[in-house]
């Protein structure tokens, strides 16, 4: 309250005990009790006197009521919602004339504070679920920064609203514009109809197609493009009629393409390999059976070339199996040390028929030191003998092979050396897979095309060693093993 109040209020009560006194004076001059000027003047005096003090209790009595009332509205006025509490504030006296207003002010806020605290707590739980938001989806961009697929979202819309580099670098874009749509950054029509598919159609969560890209680098890469529905948020038991968003990932299957094109021509080859001997025995078994051979040296003949097609037919089927285990991992390995020249000088002595036949030398130039190996006998004869055959096979009649052995370094060494027909340089780089027999040479000699990859594979994958070529078309071709010596392997046991 403001001190032009209280002035106001003092003077309306000065004014009243004024009136008050002359009333009382008159009152006893009416009475008679006291007639004299001293006693009507002390009658006044005290009445006088007792206004003034009526006066002075109530303007304090006011003034107090002001100030207490002034400490409560200030302390009101300094609450914080979020730490102070309404118990806080000075109490009014249960006389004092502002309580009741005091009490309702207090019932109201009250109410005020209780629906801020709970919009505090509110925002805090907001805060803290918008922090959490911001950091998964912080995570996520990170997620797909890192990926090296390709990736992107669309919504309803078909506008672009996530893409990870991979995405930008295969189909060219960034992402800086205001709105990307999915038809103007891809031109592939399988694509955009793919996703268009998913979005629309209501019983359709996913697809997937295998599709050829022109990719970053100016090559046609094969990928297997999934689109995946992106459904938006909606209250529970409410279909929406708008078509949802998609995802859209793609990964690249140029192996896999590569390896289901090398199975089909496996598949393929074997076919053939297998057809040429089943086809003989069947056309000299059907002969037989007609009575085509008359005397007993045709049927001896029939039955040779019979018995050559079924043998040809058990090693490439043999020739399969062993490459299937060794490439599986399940063949069964029986290493010991032994000496290397052992079993050269036996692969020799297989070959040396067939090398006589066409009047073949085979010189051997097997090392005079000991070279000890850990190797499978059988394998590593196999080995040595697939090489030196097909020294025979490819040099003309006349001709001469050379086997040697030596000791280089820690690594156990043997070649096979020939003055054939050589390869070309397209010819060696495909010579270890399988079934490839060089075209040029396929009337020179039968084959399988498994000899020289089971080579390999025994060398590298079994022994932990290499399979080298050297060759030059129309000179001859040097192939040559080389697998760790058994103290080699002896030393890096015991370290």
């Amino acid at each position: 309250m403001r001190s032009s109040s209280l002035l106001k209020i003092a003077a309306v009560a000065f004014a009243v005990a004024f009136v008050a006194t002359c009333v009382f004076a008159w009152a006893f001059s009416l009475t008679n009790l006291s007639t004299s000027l001293l006693g009507r003047f002390a009658l006044s005096l005290f009445g006088f006197l007792a206004a003034i003090g009526a006066t002075y209790y109530i303007v304090r009595r006011v003034e107090r009521s002001r100030r207490d009332f002034e400490r409560f509205v200030d302390s009101l006025s300094r609450l914080n919602p979020a730490h102070d509490y309404l118990d806080d504030l000075p109490s009014l006296g249960s006389n004092h004339p502002w309580r009741s207003t005091s009490e309702k002010i207090r019932r109201s806020m009250q109410g005020f504070f209780a629906k801020i605290q709970e919009l505090e707590h509110l925002k805090t739980s907001q805060d803290i679920r918008s922090r959490r938001a911001s950091a998964k989806a912080e995570q996520i961009k990170n997620v797909l920064a890192g990926m090296s697929d390709p990736m992107l979202a669309v919504n309803e819309c078909d506008d672009v609203i996530l893409a990870n580099p991979g995405a930008k670098q295969l189909f060219g874009f960034e992402d800086d514009a205001e709105r990307i749509v999915l038809s103007q950054v891809i031109e592939c029509r399988e694509i955009i109809d793919l996703v268009t598919s998913v979005r629309q159609r209501k019983n359709v969560t996913n697809r997937s197609e295998e599709i050829e890209l022109l990719g970053s680098d100016g090559a046609k890469h094969w990928y297997r493009a999934t689109a995946s529905k992106l459904a938006g948020e909606q209250d529970e038991g409410e279909s929406s009629s708008v078509a949802p968003g998609a995802v859209l990932a793609l990964r690249e299957i140029d192996d896999q393409k590569a390896l289901q094109r090398r199975n089909a021509e496996f598949v393929s080859s074997v076919s053939h390999e297998m057809k040429t001997p089943l086809a003989g025995i069947k056309a000299y078994v059907e002969l037989l059976a007609d009575g085509d051979a008359e005397d007993e040296a045709t049927r001896e003949e029939f039955l040779g070339i019979i018995q050559s097609q079924a043998d040809r037919l058990q090693r490439l089927v043999e020739n399969l199996l062993d490459l299937a285990r060794i490439e599986a991992g399940v063949v069964e390995v029986h290493k010991r040390v032994m000496p290397l020249n052992e079993i050269l000088e036996e692969a020799l002595r297989v070959v040396q028929h067939s090398a006589e036949k066409k009047n073949i030398t085979i010189t051997s130039e097997l090392s005079a030191l000991h070279i000890s190996v850990l190797a499978d006998r059988d394998m590593l004869l196999q080995s040595a003998i697939n090489l030196l055959s097909n020294a025979v096979k490819y040099t003309p009649d006349g001709g001469h092979v050379v086997l040697r052995s030596r000791l280089q370094d820690d690594q156990a060494r043997f070649e096979v050396q020939d003055d054939g027909v050589g390869l070309s340089p397209e010819d060696c780089e495909k010579v270890f897979e399988k079934f490839y027999r060089v075209k040029k040479d396929k009337d020179m000699a039968q084959g399988t095309g498994l000899g020289l990859p089971l080579a390999k594979h025994i060398a590298e994958d079994v022994h932990g060693g290499r399979l080298t070529l050297e060759s030059q078309l129309g000179q001859g071709s040097t192939f040559a093993i080389t697998i760790p010596c058994a103290s080699k392997l002896r030393n890096e046991t015991t370290a």
